[in-house]
């Protein structure tokens, strides 16, 4: 039977099977960005799991606990990759047939993880709502168990036994940041660290375009997203579960919002203090630790959930990561056309700075469009830079210069 309470779930976490094939990851200290934050930072090591995810551990909790005549039906999920991932390697672990449906935004890194663990995969609707429903409509269809991937209390329990550790690994825990789509992850967390610990505080972390749980625990009930953004594609999530939004009620001290240019921020700390480069929702957790307000005396948790990220979207990444750190300059110039332009252009204003981006587009004959990146110091020497182009006069240089919006890649 499955757990009800907060004592079945405590217990279901003590007595959990996870270990069958997931690692108790390693707490790693941050000592960089502690000195920068002046506090302690500890990063949960959630990407070193088998799937580089913590979904493997409530997947497995609630398979391995399935009847014989349910295992023999096989199971069905549906999710936009780490669950999907769990699952399958969960199944693979019991000898189970595992289909997955899965949004057709998924990261190809994902499709093919979950293929190479012998799971069939079929790919529909455009976020995890559109493929849950297609999801439910063929788990009628096959008789297959439906493993839910946060609102079921025995996958809740296995995302537990990550509070389970922290408490172990740093007694001296003050506060555990946790990302939130669905809401299972600090769900079980909370429930077991709330049931030996209260006085450690509990703190959400959410995208500002996927904020259903913050959103829900404002309303007082559940809210439902008319639109949720797919950056951080792990948690675009437009409704949290019931069991995880009555558990958030009950055992969750705050919870948080952050940008896309803080996520890519805190991608990039993470992979300063650990040279792993985190998925976008693996690095919420630490994206909200920076920009909340710790005491120095805080021993801070970021749960640093997956790292299941795309090549392709490094470049991106990297480069969001540029912007919002004040540290590149996009910049569009309209140049005269003609031969040396752009070199004056480089000797007067950009200096002994770098030039990270060039594009060039022929438009009329008069003047030449460049969008340049150029490396900056700060925020001061960006401002120094874009005063050099506007108080800059010339007769032979002549130009206009538009800086572009940080949002312009929020797609």
């Amino acid at each position: 039977m499955s757990p009800t309470t907060i004592n079945d779930i405590v217990r279901e976490v003590l007595t959990s099977r996870v270990y069958d094939v997931a690692r108790k990851t390693p707490l790693e200290r941050a000592g960089k960005l502690s000195k920068s934050l002046n506090t302690n930072i500890y990063l949960k090591r959630e990407d070193m799991q088998p799937v580089h995810s913590f979904k493997l551990r409530g997947a497995y909790n609630k398979m391995c606990r399935l009847t014989e005549a349910e295992k023999k039906r096989g199971v069905i999920a549906a999710s936009a990759g780490n669950h999907a991932q769990g699952v399958a390697l969960a199944a693979k672990k019991l000898e189970l047939s595992a289909l997955i449906v899965m949004p057709r935004t998924t990261p190809a890194i994902k499709v093919e993880a979950v293929k190479s663990y012998g799971a069939e995969v079929m790919l529909e609707g455009d976020n995890y709502t559109e493929a849950a429903e297609a999801c439910a409509a063929l788990a009628k269809k096959t008789k297959r168990t439906f493993i839910h991937p946060f609102d079921d209390p025995l996958v809740i329990a296995g995302q537990g036994t990550i509070g389970q550790e922290i408490i172990e690994q740093l007694p001296d825990v003050t506060h555990i940041f946790v990302p939130v789509g669905g809401g299972g992850l600090i769900a079980g967390i909370a429930h077991y660290v709330k049931a030996v610990r209260p006085d450690v505080q509990v703190i959400g972390v959410e995208p500002v375009d996927s904020a259903a749980m913050t959103k829900s625990l404002a309303k007082g009930e559940r809210v439902n997203l008319k639109h949720v953004g797919i950056f951080a594609d792990g948690v675009a999530v437009k409704q949290v579960g019931e069991n995880t939004f009555a558990a958030a009620q009950r055992l969750v001290d705050d919870c948080v919002t952050v940008s896309t240019d803080q996520i890519c921020s805190a991608i990039n700390d993470a992979f300063d203090a650990t040279r792993t480069i985190l998925e976008p929702s693996g690095a919420l957790a630490l994206a909200g630790l920076k920009n909340y307000n710790l005491p120095a005396t805080a021993h801070a948790v970021a749960i640093c959930s997956g790292a299941n990220v795309s090549f392709e979207r490094l470049q991106q990444i990297a480069e969001r990561t540029l912007i919002g750190s004040g540290r590149e300059a996009l910049i569009a110039v309209t140049l005269p056309e003609r031969p040396g332009a752009f070199l004056e252009f480089c000797d007067r204003i950009v200096g002994k700075r770098s030039i990270t981006e060039f594009s060039y587009r022929f438009r009329e004959r008069a003047v030449a469009h460049v969008l340049a990146g150029i490396s900056v110091k700060d925020a001061g020497d960006k401002a120094t830079l874009l005063g050099l182009m506007t108080n800059t006069a010339s007769n032979i240089l002549t130009y206009r210069m538009t800086t572009l919006p940080r949002n312009m890649s929020d797609t």
